[in-house]
């Protein structure tokens, strides 16, 4: 099929990718002349695993190009995705401008019959609006459909290609069976429902799991409290059925693009129909308190922040990806800029987005894990990438000015902590930081 993807982010740019290596003909439009440039370069302006060569093949075999103009991409197409973004406004609502937008330019553009796809995250409604919109620009015929995306950041190419299942939302059996045709190389699991499903589908199934890691997280505090360990509970728990183990990790909370945004929108949702969602409210104030436990384990430990030298592992809202919105890195590191500490910051991806949303001089940015802990007086491990489990607490030792760390991901294992000189606060496993804090204290302030 022709298709044509209209905003060239993480989710237009992944699906249209993957729809190309599908065998279709694909075009990925966006505004940005430089991003567009980059990608007709060979160059991704995003990382995800996988991703860079499969752009380098679909468009060496003809399937898959970038452009600007979106006029000259619609009218060759069969199928118009929209996945422009949904940004939060300050009230927490959806911000429709940039899909209502699209929508205009592609009723603009039509020379034909088209079916036109809302693959970005938009309130229930949406899709109606839309339809209403493109109508009162064109006299062409067109069927209107919604496809939520489940794509992780860090796994987006093997979740797109290899989804759990694909929700159609469509009022027009013709699309649906032009959509499911489409999608029918990916999955056989094909949920096809009306509009207003499917959109709600994508807030219920995000908010769901907002709620497991919130919860995970409350039962973590609760462990830290009366000495159960939270990994071995969510074990637990995770082998029953009707709850299963994904999404059962304690940490620092969620972050990134989705979780918060889609939480809120799901709030405003309700609240625009007269519905408290209680729930979701507390799952969200949860998260934001979540991250900030990170602070109160260096006040635990070292008594002072200020003059303190804090050594940060992590900067992206989860690894492999070069994402910071909304990462907890940059609350905790604000909240050590104003105790008065210094930082030494490394991520292995992401300090280039970060230094965008939060830079200071009393920031040094390291170009190693090993440089980010060396004279640190605690080390704070924020993203479990795969590199920072791999260093050898001995060596941290050697580098860093007290053995010191909080880390907020639980990435080492209670054997390796045994054998260590570490003072060391995990989330959830109070049984592993076996040092008395006064004596503890007296040794870093004699």
């Amino acid at each position: 099929m022709k298709l044509c993807v209209i905003g060239a982010g993480y989710v237009g740019l992944v699906s249209g990718i993957c729809f190309a290596a599908l065998g279709n003909t694909v075009v990925c439009i966006d505004q940005n002349e430089d991003k567009i440039r980059q990608l007709r370069a060979g160059g991704v302006p995003i990382y995800e695993p996988g991703l860079k060569a499969l752009i380098k093949d679909n468009v060496e075999q003809g399937r898959l190009s970038f452009t600007t103009d979106t006029t000259a991409a619609v009218k060759e197409a069969e199928i118009v995705i929209l996945a422009v973004g949904t940004p939060s406004l300050p009230s927490g609502e959806a911000n429709l401008s940039y899909i209502e937008g699209a929508a205009c330019e592609v009723a603009d553009a039509m020379n034909g019959y088209k079916v036109i796809v809302t693959k970005s995250t938009v309130p229930v409604g949406t899709n109606e609006r839309i339809q209403n919109l493109i109508a009162s620009r064109t006299s062409h015929p067109f069927g209107v459909a919604s496809v939520p995306e489940f794509l992780r950041e860090g796994s987006a190419v093997l979740d797109t290609l290899h989804p759990d299942r694909i929700v159609i939302g469509a009022s027009d059996p013709h699309v649906a069976s032009v959509l499911t045709a489409l999608h029918e190389p990916l999955t056989t699991n094909i949920l096809t429902t009306d509009i207003r499903s499917a959109e709600m589908i994508k807030y219920a199934s995000n908010a769901f799991l907002a709620t497991k890691i919130s919860f995970i997280n409350e039962i973590a505090n609760i462990c830290e409290k009366v000495g159960a360990d939270v990994t071995r509970v969510a074990h637990g728990m995770g082998l029953d059925q009707r709850i299963g183990s994904s999404f059962l990790s304690a940490g620092i909370g969620y972050g990134g693009s989705c979780f918060p945004k889609d939480t809120q929108a799901l709030i405003q949702i309700a609240g625009n129909v007269d519905y408290e969602f209680k729930l979701l409210k507390s799952v969200v104030e949860v998260n934001q308190g979540q991250r900030f436990n990170v602070i109160r384990k260096l006040e635990e430990a070292l008594g002072e922040l200020e003059g303190a030298t804090i050594g940060i592992w992590g900067l992206a809202f989860k690894p492999n990806t070069d994402d910071v919105r909304d990462a907890p890195a940059l609350d905790i590191m604000q909240s050590l800029l104003e105790a008065g500490a210094q930082i030494r910051a490394y991520d292995p991806i992401a300090t280039a987005n970060f230094r965008k949303l939060l830079d200071s001089s009393e920031i040094t940015w390291a170009d190693s894990a090993q440089e980010a802990a060396e004279g640190c007086d605690a080390l704070c491990l924020l993203t479990e990438w795969e590199e920072f489990g791999e260093v050898g607490l001995g060596e941290l030792n050697e580098l860093m000015k007290h053995p010191i760390m909080i880390d907020g991901r639980n990435v080492y294992s209670e054997e390796q902590i045994r054998r260590s000189a570490f003072a060391y606060y995990s989330v959830g496993r109070p049984q592993l930081n076996n040092m008395d804090v006064d004596y503890q204290r007296s040794v870093l302030n004699p």
